[in-house]
């Protein structure tokens, strides 16, 4: 595309989509034409804090745009990105990518009869954290993961495998290259309608397997994530930003990358020794949601493929709702064993 910048509007403004205005405005090859919300109490608030348009009508804003970022409740992904896509737009669409897995294809199978961009807000993939990693082989046969937040009553209204789980089971899917054979999880709903806490069990074909942990009703925050893979041991902490890695390595060979490296001895004799090293990884001054729309704007310039496309939030979501399948059905096992009624 022969053009300097990508005209781009926001849909929805809540409290995430004014974080996605604000980086939008940030990022030189994007020109933030304006937004569109149904509350015009945010409207009035977008526009005093960024001096910014407000569309009445959506299709105004589609009128003025070639690119949108959604950023509306699960329940209207759908809907909006249909419209946009029909209207021959771009979409960056925030995550799950859709309410249902048929709803997501369909998305998918419009962009590419209009070979339209479509991509998804899995911001995890873009955390420092997993960006410090770059260029390291990583090949785990467990993954041990825990996402765990104090209670917030915005996402409720979904379960928190959709609102939380889904991140890593999206990065989890891009690390194990692998089709999922089982699931096995459990969830309790402890504050909302929904599952507040969950934990699964995924193994794949390759014989790879995952453990995650999520739950909105923790005392205190963490996200971390443990690659096990022959040789290494991986640490990742999302909050912090930072990776660890413990490996057994060529000790003729120095540590590549990494803030800082530490050897802790050696293993064996003579050319067969392996050096018992530690590295910590990690990448500073990187926001990752200006960082991914970033990738969205430049695919739409450059022709390329999108971080995270269609088809790969659609595989998150295959996933998620199959977890939330055998939590139900594990569920009535519970009730029909201790005698208990549905929601007691």
């Amino acid at each position: 595309m022969n053009q300097e910048k990508v005209n781009i509007g926001v849909i929805g403004v809540g409290h995430l989509g004014r974080w996605h205005v604000q980086q939008l405005k940030n990022i030189p090859q994007a020109n933030l034409v304006g937004f569109y919300d149904t509350s015009q109490e945010r409207c009035q608030a977008i526009q005093n804090e960024f001096n910014l348009p407000a569309f009445k009508e959506i299709n105004q804003l589609l009128n003025n745009c070639q690119a949108v970022s959604i950023v509306t409740p699960t329940t209207t992904h759908f809907e909006y990105a249909q419209l946009a896509l029909e209207q021959k737009k771009h979409v960056f669409i925030e995550k799950p990518i859709t309410e249902t897995v048929e709803q997501g294809e369909k998305l998918v199978s419009m962009a590419d009869k209009s070979h339209l961009k479509l991509q998804v807000g899995h911001i995890e993939r873009f955390n420092p954290a997993i960006l410090a990693l770059e260029g390291r082989d990583i090949n785990p046969l467990f993954i041990e993961s825990h996402r765990l937040s104090t209670f917030n009553p915005r996402g409720t209204d979904v379960a928190v495998v959709l609102d939380l789980m889904i991140h890593d089971i999206d990065l989890i899917l891009s690390f194990i290259p692998s089709p999922v054979k089982t699931i096995d999880a459990s969830g309790v709903s402890i504050i909302s309608s929904s599952e507040d806490i969950a934990n699964c069990r995924i193994n794949f074909e390759n014989g790879a397997v995952a453990n995650v942990t999520a739950s909105r009703i923790s005392n205190r925050k963490m996200r971390k994530m443990r690659f096990f893979q022959p040789n290494a041991y991986i640490s990742v902490d999302f909050l912090e930003g930072v990776s660890e890695v413990y490996e057994l390595a060529d000790p003729q060979i120095p540590a590549k990358g990494g803030n800082m490296a530490i050897s802790f001895g050696k293993l064996g004799e003579g050319k067969n020794s392996k050096e018992i090293r530690y590295t910590r990884f990690e990448k500073k001054d990187i926001n990752p949601l200006q960082y991914e729309l970033s990738l969205f704007v430049n695919s739409i310039l450059n022709d390329t493929a999108p971080a995270v496309d269609g088809r790969q939030g659609v595989r998150a979501l295959q996933v998620a709702n199959a977890i939330l399948k055998n939590i139900e059905e594990h569920a009535q096992v519970v009730q029909n064993f201790w005698g208990l009624q549905s929601g007691s």
